[in-house]
C-alpha cells in the first residue's frame, strides 16, 4: 500500500503522518509531496528517513492513497490527475466538498455512502465534523428544526504562520501577520472572507457542509466563527431546538453511546471540555449538557476536539481505513 500526502510539510500534513504510524495504517512506502521550496527535504516516518518529492512525480509512483492538505488550488488541479492514474484522493481541502458528485464523510455518520469507484472523496471542515458527530444521533431520535452554532477556533486553523504570530506576539517579536489584528490577549469574529451578506467563508462552509453531510439541505443553521489565541483545539457553543420533546437524560446517553464521542459534563466538580486537554487527542468532547428554557425543546451543549487530529487528519486516516476494510482499495 503506497501512501502519498500531499502537503507533508504543512501543520495537517504532519498530522496525517502521525496518525498514519499510530494507528499502524498498511503502509507499505510512504511518499511525502510537498512544494518545490520543500522537495528534497527529509522527514521521518516509521523510524526511516523519507525525502519528499514533487507532485508529477509523486503521481508517476501510483500510490494506492493519497492524502491531500496542500490548499483549494492544489487539489482542483492535481486531484484529477492523480485520480486518473488509479489513486484514490482524500482530499481535506474546500475545493470538492460542496461538488454534488463527491462525497463529503465523516465515517462515523456517513461512511456506508461510499463506494468502490469513489476517487475522490471530501474531508469535511474542522468545524463541522465535531458538530455533525454529536447532533446527528440526536437528529435522528428528535428532529431538529434549528442549530445556532458559534465557534472558538485555535490558531492552528490557520497554519504555521498564524502560530508563529501568537507565539511571536507573546514575546514582543514583530514579524509577518497572519491575521489584521492581534491574536494574543484578544478574539475576533473572522473566520476567512467576509461576503457581501456579512458571513464569512469559513461561516458559510459550516452551515453547508452540516446540511450535506447530514443529507439535510434544508436545515435551519447560522454560525459565527471566532479566532481565540489557543493552540490545542476548536471549541464551539451549540444551541438546538428539537422538533419533538426531550428527556435531558436520553439526551446524555445518547451523546455518551455516539462512537468517538467522550462527555466531561460535572460542572459541579469544574469538568467539561476544554481545547487545552483536548489537544493531540481523537476524540470530540461534549459538555454543558443543559436545557434551554428560551425556547420549547431547545438544549445547549459545548463541543470541543483537535482541529488538525479528528478535525482534519484523523477524519482523513479513518476514512482510509474504511476503504480497506471494504476493499475498495
Amino acid at each position: 500500500m503506497k501512501v502519498a500526502v500531499v502537503g507533508a510539510t504543512g501543520l495537517v500534513g504532519g498530522v496525517m503522518l502521525k496518525v498514519l504510524e499510530e494507528r499502524h495504517f498498511p503502509v507499505s512506502e510512504i511518499i511525502p509531496v510537498a512544494s518545490s521550496a520543500s522537495i528534497g527535504k527529509e522527514l521521518v516516518f516509521n523510524g526511516r528517513t523519507v525525502t519528499v518529492t514533487g507532485l508529477a512525480e509523486a503521481v508517476a509512483l501510483k500510490p494506492g492513497i493519497a492524502l491531500f492538505s496542500a490548499g483549494a488550488a492544489i487539489s482542483r488541479q492535481w486531484a484529477p490527475v492523480f485520480a486518473e492514474a488509479g489513486t484514490t484522493v482524500i482530499d481535506n481541502s474546500s475545493a470538492w466538498r460542496m461538488d454534488g458528485h463527491i462525497r463529503l464523510i465523516v465515517p462515523e455518520v456517513n461512511a456506508h455512502l461510499l463506494q468502490a469507484g469513489d476517487k475522490i472523496i471530501a474531508n469535511p471542515n474542522c468545524s463541522a465534523i465535531p458538530l455533525v458527530i454529536v447532533i446527528c444521533p440526536l437528529h435522528k431520535r428528535f428532529g431538529i428544526k434549528r442549530v445556532v452554532v458559534s465557534t472558538y477556533q485555535s490558531v492552528t486553523g490557520s497554519g504555521m504562520k498564524a502560530v508563529r504570530q501568537l507565539m511571536e506576539e507573546r514575546q514582543g517579536i514583530a514579524g509577518d501577520k497572519a491575521y489584521p489584528h492581534p491574536v494574543d490577549m484578544n478574539c475576533f469574529p473572522h473566520g476567512g472572507n467576509f461576503l457581501p451578506d456579512g458571513n464569512t467563508t469559513e461561516e458559510i462552509k459550516l452551515i453547508n457542509e452540516t446540511r450535506k453531510i447530514l443529507n439535510e439541505p434544508g436545515l435551519k443553521i447560522t454560525a459565527t466563527v471566532v479566532r481565540i489565541p489557543v493552540t490545542g483545539g476548536h471549541s464551539e457553543s451549540v444551541n438546538i431546538e428539537f422538533v419533538n420533546s426531550f428527556d435531558l437524560e436520553e439526551v446524555r446517553e445518547i451523546i455518551s453511546q455516539t462512537k468517538g464521542v467522550i462527555v466531561q459534563d460535572d460542572p459541579a466538580n469544574n469538568i467539561y471540555p476544554m481545547p487545552l486537554y483536548a489537544g493531540g487527542k481523537d476524540e470530540v468532547f461534549a459538555g454543558r449538557i443543559r436545557r434551554d428554557e428560551s425556547v420549547p425543546n431547545g438544549l445547549n451543549l459545548w463541543i470541543v476536539t483537535d482541529n488538525l487530529r479528528k478535525g482534519a487528519a484523523t477524519n482523513a486516516v479513518q476514512i482510509a481505513e474504511y476503504l480497506v476494510r471494504k476493499g475498495f482499495i
